[in-house]
């Protein structure tokens, strides 16, 4: 590494030399998925070999890969190498049933620490800062995968985790944190709390936020900048790929860069699954290059975007994707956690006293995710009695939250409320304005 990059190799590599870069690692990701059972045949029926790869776009010679494709294989049936080779797994929330499970040999969780530590490179942050991190440490990804790459970094990491601002204050104020990563909405959050303790949150140390795994508006990133008196960069990952490290913003903060030597990355219509013109957007396809345990072919995200090929002033060479501008499902993100709407109706269908007609509302009030839910009681249920509608009302809840992962807030409605539809019903409504 350099003054100005973490592998600079890499990071400035001429497009035509990292296509090359990419086959050559295309073709030994290949053999190594030829121990998958999942693709080992589906590769043999298309003719897909090492030798048959002559050029990044045979990538669309290949199968895609959903998420249903890793709930149906649940849980090591898509890895490619023998679990005595695995060191480590993490999973993901799903809609109902088997969660995601992703495997990890001791070189992918080497390779995902070295692609987040120079993302925090490429935002500036050296060995010499303090690191603070608010996301939870467990089976979701961002916790360690923010703590490992930190200390590859050579930096002073807080393992603080999520949640109990007043200790996240007082590890800010003792320890002289320099650089945090949070959800944005708990940036704000962060900030309020420290003007509740009289604190101007622009006088700390901090001077890098590291934000993603929510949508958010480039206005609420701009408030989250004013508030801290700090740079705020987008930072983009998934379960799937590893976690986060997968893009991020340089410090021109116009569009992340995708480490293109660990992802083959397409834009395709969502619908016929064909190119898009640069540019325009469609939903992000990504192919893993780096990675031994399992290995994923044209992983659809579901997430809709862009590509910016254009140079960027910072010298990397690496494509620059937009912000994620909504999903091509019906799946949400809620605080930072994964909502389907058939969550909701999966668990109403265990009481017998609510009807299956449902409406979910999110909305962003004080840069807060609301997370509204109106359901109705089937008319035998339904009663003026104010104790017995709490009761319901707290079951659910209770419910809903242990599934889901956050707490909703429910509105029980007299029978017939919730419109009906004779085709596909409205079942979540979004607010949120994110452009």
């Amino acid at each position: 590494m350099n003054g100005k990059y973490w592998n600079e190799e890499i990071e400035t590599m001429p497009r035509k030399q990292l296509e090359k870069l990419q086959v050559e690692r295309l073709k030994k990701t290949i053999e190594i998925a030829m121990g998958s059972e999942f693709y080992a045949p589906k590769f043999k029926e298309l003719g897909i070999t090492p030798e048959s790869i002559k050029s990044v776009e045979d990538i669309k010679r290949f199968p895609f890969t959903t998420k249903n494709d890793l709930r149906a294989t649940y849980p090591f049936g898509i890895k490619s190498v023998p679990l005595e080779k695995v060191v480590r797994l993490h999973s993901s929330s799903g809609t109902t049933g088997n969660p995601t499970v992703i495997l990890h040999t001791q070189k992918d969780l080497d390779q995902w620490a070295d692609a987040m530590a120079r993302s925090m490179y490429c935002i500036g942050l050296r060995n010499t800062d303090i690191i603070q991190n608010t996301s939870g440490y467990g089976m979701f990804t961002g916790g360690l995968g923010i703590q490992y790459a930190a200390e590859r970094l050579g930096a002073l990491t807080v393992p603080a985790g999520a949640g109990n601002s007043k200790r996240h204050v007082k590890f800010i104020t003792d320890f002289g944190t320099t650089a945090l990563h949070c959800i944005p909405s708990y940036a704000t959050r962060l900030a309020a709390a420290f003007q509740e303790e009289g604190i101007d949150p622009r006088n700390t140390t901090v001077h890098t936020l590291i934000i993603g795994a929510e949508p958010h508006s480039e206005a609420q990133r701009k408030r989250i900048e004013e508030i801290w008196g700090a740079k705020a960069y987008n930072n983009f990952g998934m379960s799937e790929m590893c976690g986060p490290g997968v893009a991020i913003e340089c410090q021109e903060q116009n569009g992340m860069h995708i480490w293109e030597d660990n992802y083959i990355v397409e834009i395709l219509d969502p619908e016929t699954l064909e190119p898009v013109p640069e540019g325009q957007l469609g939903e992000l396809v990504l192919t893993t290059l780096n990675r031994e345990a399992m290995p994923l072919f044209r992983y659809r995200t579901r997430d809709l975007t862009y590509l910016n090929y254009d140079k960027c002033d910072c010298g990397r060479t690496a494509v620059r994707m937009g912000k994620i501008l909504g999903r091509s499902d019906d799946m949400m993100i809620i605080r930072g956690v994964n909502v389907f709407p058939s969550q909701v109706e999966s668990i109403l269908l265990e009481f017998p006293e609510y009807e299956p007609y449902f409406l979910i509302e999110v909305d962003r009030v004080n840069n807060t995710d609301t997370f509204d839910i109106q359901v109705e009681v089937k008319p035998e249920f339904y009663t003026d009695q104010i104790n017995e509608l709490v009761r319901l009302r707290q079951r659910l809840t209770l419910r809903i939250q242990s599934v889901i992962g956050i707490q909703p807030n429910i509105k029980i409605v007299q029978p017939g409320t919730i419109e009906r539809s004779t085709g596909k019903a409205k079942r979540a409504i979004d607010h949120r304005k994110f452009e």
